[in-house]
């Protein structure tokens, strides 16, 4: 699958390399210590955090991993974002983006080592920079799959040559470099995906000549539904019923993605002030509402355009959706934007992975256990340097995401053996302050231990489920429940921490204050996340109502 590109589409792609380095030189000089480097020194506003917070998630995992189950499992696929990321997004601006900023914590694990104790600390911190590293490599194998189309490399010089143009700009410039490349990315990657969804559109004779071809396709009319088949797992090309969709994907494993994993919610604590942290979240959720537009559709483009899509090995996985789609539709000068734009969203996934890494090793594992004590510029060479080893360990993994027809089945079985049992950690700890700090550890190292047994038992064949996503929102779901059992339990024959411990680390104990640090403008109504988050969810119901 060798893509025709000429001259003029390759001026565009060195063109936005350039711009991207540009960024990467010009944030250096703005990094005087290690805050800069791993935090943007706090000083960013909020419409700059939110564009690179939707753009932080708008990688491999959005544009190839959506597309892909678009052709697959057809509308369903919207789940993803209006149940499974809008609420989470709005519930992270509004509830527990307090927390985090207020306690003025670097990390989401640091949180746990003030709410719990060292242990919790230390077992999340690893977890964390695992998961990290993987879905790095689940970014750059993707990267790596266009290259390989681009220019026809084999797939190890593609990886190789991806990681290091992401490995220079975050080096350079730390987060600044990747949050600013970020807001540039996202409207690249839209510029990129918006020829393939209306040149498609035109070719199958708009959205209705679209439905009416997906109703004569392989998936037939239960395609072009989101809830009406849920009632039973095998009704539904999805193969989930409406629990699995509401508990596990809608609450366990949105949630836990969406209020912590540290690569997102990096860029709300990079915020100037509390406001800009709060409305972070939110504000990414208005552009989330409507990419299903530019993943989901062209994924159904070419589940009726390409014959044979739906291997397991060559150029027909559902993987290549989108790169198909680009050969067969766009012409010259449109190919070399479509194709920056799918650089950039891989670009923009794995950046944020690998200075999510970085922080958290740096802050999480090293400075406190391995090297304490030492001036910040010690911090800061570190982090430089396990940047370098980020991106080489994710080169490593990205053999391991080449082993999938549909990256997104392997990214969800991530998030429900990493995310889910630390999200009923969290919530738990967060609002019942009479959890002890043993029961924070215990519980989210039990939880952990579960959902890794339940997919090793699934891939053994032992247990059964409908799908592999099917696994992994029943996968999540056991491990949320056995986190909080076990925490209960844990919780009655153990001590609680001291009231005294846990201000502004648990709801209604010296609450963080909202507006001490507000500028002009913050007290507008339009401003308030509150309002801002209402709009949005209000939105999603209203986007579900035509595909019932």
């Amino acid at each position: 699958m060798r893509l025709d590109l000429d001259a003029l589409d390759y001026a565009i792609l060195a063109l936005y390399f350039l711009t991207v380095l540009g960024i990467g030189f010009a944030a250096r000089r703005a990094i005087s210590n290690s805050a800069d480097f791993f935090l943007s020194g706090r000083s960013l506003p909020a419409w700059v955090t939110g564009l690179a917070f939707v753009s932080a998630n708008l990688g491999a995992i959005e544009i190839l991993g959506m597309a892909a189950n678009g052709a697959q499992y057809g509308l369903m696929t919207v789940h993803y974002y209006w149940i499974g990321a809008v609420p989470a997004m709005v519930f992270l601006g509004i509830v527990m983006m307090p927390f985090y900023y207020g306690s003025k914590v670097r990390s989401v694990p640091e949180y746990l080592r003030l709410r719990f104790n060292r242990p919790a600390h230390l077992l999340n911190a690893i977890t964390f920079a695992v998961a990290q590293v993987l879905i790095a490599g689940v970014n750059l194998y993707a990267l790596a799959l266009v290259m390989q189309a681009l220019v026809g490399w084999p797939l190890w010089v593609s990886i190789v040559v991806a990681a290091f143009f992401v490995l220079a700009y975050i080096t350079l410039g730390g987060l600044s470099s990747a949050i600013y490349n970020e807001v540039l990315q996202f409207f690249v990657i839209l510029a990129g995906l918006i020829p393939i969804t209306i040149i498609g559109l035109v070719k199958v004779g708009g959205i209705d000549g679209l439905f009416d071809k997906v109703r004569d396709s392989k998936l037939g009319d239960a395609a072009l539904h989101t809830w009406t088949n849920t009632a039973h797992s095998g009704d539904n090309p999805l193969g989930a019923s409406w629990i699995g969709i509401v508990f596990g994907l809608g609450f366990v494993l949105s949630f836990g993605y969406w209020t912590t994993n540290f690569a997102e919610v990096q860029r709300a604590l990079s915020a100037r002030n509390m406001s800009a942290a709060r409305r972070t979240p939110i504000i990414a959720a208005y552009p989330k509402l409507i990419i299903p537009a530019v993943t989901v559709i062209p994924g159904l483009v070419a589940l009726v355009t390409v014959n044979g899509l739906g291997g397991t090995t060559g150029d027909l996985q559902y993987n290549n959706a989108i790169p198909l789609l680009m050969r067969d539709l766009l012409p010259n000068g449109v190919l070399g934007i479509a194709v920056t734009g799918l650089l950039a969203a891989f670009m923009a996934g794995m950046a944020a992975n690998v200075s999510g890494f970085n922080t958290v090793f740096t802050y999480d594992i090293w400075q406190p256990y391995l090297r304490p004590d030492r001036d910040d510029s010690y911090y800061l060479r570190t982090g430089r340097i396990v940047t370098v080893i980020g991106v080489l360990i994710g080169i490593g993994t990205a053999f391991i995401a080449a082993g999938y027809s549909n990256i997104m089945n392997y990214i969800q079985a991530l998030f429900s053996v990493f995310n889910a049992p630390l999200f009923a950690t969290f919530i738990i700890g967060m609002f019942w302050k009479r959890m002890t700090a043993w029961a924070g550890f215990v519980s989210l190292l039990s939880g952990t231990i579960v959902a890794v047994a339940i997919y090793l038992l699934y891939k053994l064949g032992i247990l059964s489920f409908g799908s592999d996503l099917d696994e992994s929102f029943w996968g999540a779901s056991i491990a949320f429940l056995t986190v909080s059992v076990v925490a209960v339990l844990v919780t009655l024959m153990t001590t609680p921490k001291p009231e005294s411990e846990l201000r502004g680390l648990v709801y209604g104990v010296h609450p963080a204050d909202l507006t001490g640090d507000a500028i002009a403008g913050d007290t507008a109504w339009y401003r308030s996340p509150v309002i801002l988050g209402a709009g949005a969810l209000a939105l999603a119901v209203m986007f579900y109502l035509p595909f019932l």
